[in-house]
């Protein structure tokens, strides 16, 4: 355990975790060291046992489709069951497809919507009748830059849509839930080095972006789990609707 244990005694649930090279995974990696016990939300159900193994016994792996409301609500009920509470969400899960506007077909469109967006609202949804049990908690969201700088990187504009309202729909809980102490806010991820990109870009791609980048490098998933352990944190105790921009320097507004 980290030096100062920031969760300790906390329940995190954190969706799109199984990966062990994503963002979710490290984000449970130092929500463990930090006290937190973490359930593992993934629809990968042979990775969710694998990465909850890994963080050690405290911690347990739940199948759930975030795009199915019942699957996420019956994910929430096990949790609770198993752990007795819930303190932390984090809204992880995601998935990218690159494509130029004239090109995305309806089904890619829903299928992005789907896990990207009505994932968000749909564990949300799960979560917030528990947090309000608990008399409050924390919801931070994954959205990213592309949402900020309109794509350009490696998702279409259907990517860049969706994140897009994740931003927005954190925004409306953030106002929404602020009387119930629940606390939302976002993080805008730039080009982070896990297992959503590594296999779209060669080294001379990589070098090419890093000339855009102010600090001459591309993120990994340690540096997204930094902030969201902020703001799961007591840290950012009176924050709430923010983003937090984790991407370099990429977009400096």
């Amino acid at each position: 355990m980290s030096g100062t244990a920031l969760l300790s005694g906390k329940v995190a649930v954190i969706s799109g975790a199984a990966s062990s090279r994503g963002l979710g995974f490290a984000t449970a990696k130092l929500f463990a060291e930090h006290g937190a016990k973490v359930a593992i939300l993934d629809i990968n159900a042979k990775g969710v046992e694998e990465a909850a193994k890994l963080l050690g016994t405290d911690h347990k792996g739940y199948v759930c489709d975030v795009s199915d409301k019942a699957s996420c609500e019956k994910a929430l009920k096990t949790i609770v069951a198993d752990f007795g509470k819930v303190d932390i969400l984090i809204n992880n899960a995601g998935i990218t497809q690159p494509a130029k506007v004239c090109d995305i077909d309806e089904a890619s469109w829903d299928r992005l919507m789907a896990v990207n967006l009505k994932g968000v609202l749909f564990l949300s949804q799960a979560t917030i009748p528990y947090l309000k049990k608990n008399g409050g908690g924390a919801i931070a969201c994954t959205s990213s830059v592309s949402a900020q700088r309109g794509g350009g990187i490696l998702g279409g504009p259907h990517y860049s849509a969706a994140k897009a309202g994740v931003l927005g729909l954190a925004k409306a809980m953030a106002r929404e839930l602020g009387s119930d102490a629940i606390r939302v806010n976002c993080v805008t991820p730039g080009l982070i080095h896990s297992d959503i990109n590594s296999s779209i870009l060669d080294d001379a791609r990589r070098e090419e972006i890093k000339t855009g980048i102010p600090l001459n490098r591309i993120g990994v998933p340690s540096d997204v789990a930094g902030a969201f352990l902020f703001l799961a944190s007591e840290l950012s105790s009176y924050i709430t609707g923010a983003v937090i921009d984790v991407n370099g320097g990429m977009l400096i507004h």
